[in-house]
């Protein structure tokens, strides 16, 4: 096999390739950007939790519509923020912790989606909907990620100041603004629509994949927050492509083969990384090196 056969050729010859490698590609721009803000605001399992939470919704919009795109992502979005609001109600209100909140609604989100989608329809229909279609991405399936992303980089960019001072010094933002509340609720946001688009691509189980494993990749390998941006970005989409690649070669399941890709990046880096892997842990201090 030619380098042009196993790499370029599935892309030129079939639509359906060049359409998931469009999503694949848009997803990663909005994913990875989110993915650093939640690693470096310690809510990496947040992300996980709200991924599971938006399933109920997706599940009544696949009982009202079937597996109507508009449905399912307006489903799911209603149930992502509904989360989100209700577990800072519990945890300003009640004894409970909002990690353990958030817990608790992610294993009844879970749990009433699954049931929700096995009342109506078919283990095809729930295994789409908790591992995703990315080779059947159509039309509106790509404008949705194309402005998920869009809205997701200026979103970012707009409230950017506060989310790095949040990150760095919470209590010192709180003294000079008051602007911290509300782009964490705006993170947040971004957070669950992110997700609702990477649930078309890659269902609910595996939409975090893409956004957290690329972050956690990059903190090997960049200091700046920056740095952070491009590498996690080129880790999604260098996941991505090989993900696509290896799945049409060897017939594997495409969204968990994605995100298996991301996975031998990130182990890769845990090991070979510049910044903290085991190998420059290992590696004698630099004056202590012989000239």
């Amino acid at each position: 096999m030619t380098p042009y056969d196993a790499m370029l050729a599935p892309f030129v010859e079939f639509a359906f390739m060049r359409r998931a490698l469009v999503g694949a590609v848009a997803l990663s721009l909005g994913a990875a950007p989110i993915g650093v803000f939640l690693m470096l605001r310690r809510m990496s399992l947040t992300g996980d939790a709200m991924a599971h939470a938006i399933l109920p919704g997706a599940a009544v919009g696949f009982l009202v519509a079937g597996l109507s795109l508009p449905a399912m992502t307006l489903g799911g979005l209603v149930a992502g923020v509904s989360v989100a609001l209700l577990t800072g109600l519990v945890a300003r209100t009640t004894l409970l912790k909002e990690d353990a909140a958030l817990a608790a609604f992610y294993l009844l989100s879970l749990a009433l989606g699954v049931t929700l989608v096995s009342l109506k329809g078919s283990n095809v229909d729930l295994l789409h909907v908790l591992f995703g279609s990315v080779l059947a991405l159509d039309d509106q399936a790509l404008t949705l990620l194309a402005g998920v992303s869009t809205v997701t980089l200026v979103a970012l960019a707009l409230i950017y100041r506060p989310l790095v001072l949040e990150c760095v010094d919470p209590g010192f933002l709180a003294s000079v603004s008051r602007s911290g509340g509300l782009a964490h609720f705006v993170f947040l946001g971004l957070v669950v629509l992110n997700l609702v688009a990477g649930f078309q691509a890659l269902g609910t189980l595996l939409a975090v994949g893409v956004m957290m494993l690329p972050a956690a990749t990059a903190r090997f390998w960049a200091a700046s927050l920056g740095g952070l941006f491009a590498v996690a970005i080129g880790t999604a989409v260098a996941a991505s492509i090989a993900g696509l690649l290896l799945s049409y070669h060897l017939g594997t399941p495409t969204g968990p083969t994605v995100i298996l890709a991301a996975g031998v990046f990130y182990l890769a880096s845990l090991v070979f990384g510049r910044h903290g892997g085991a190998l420059s842990r290992l590696a004698p201090p630099r004056r202590h090196r012989a000239a």
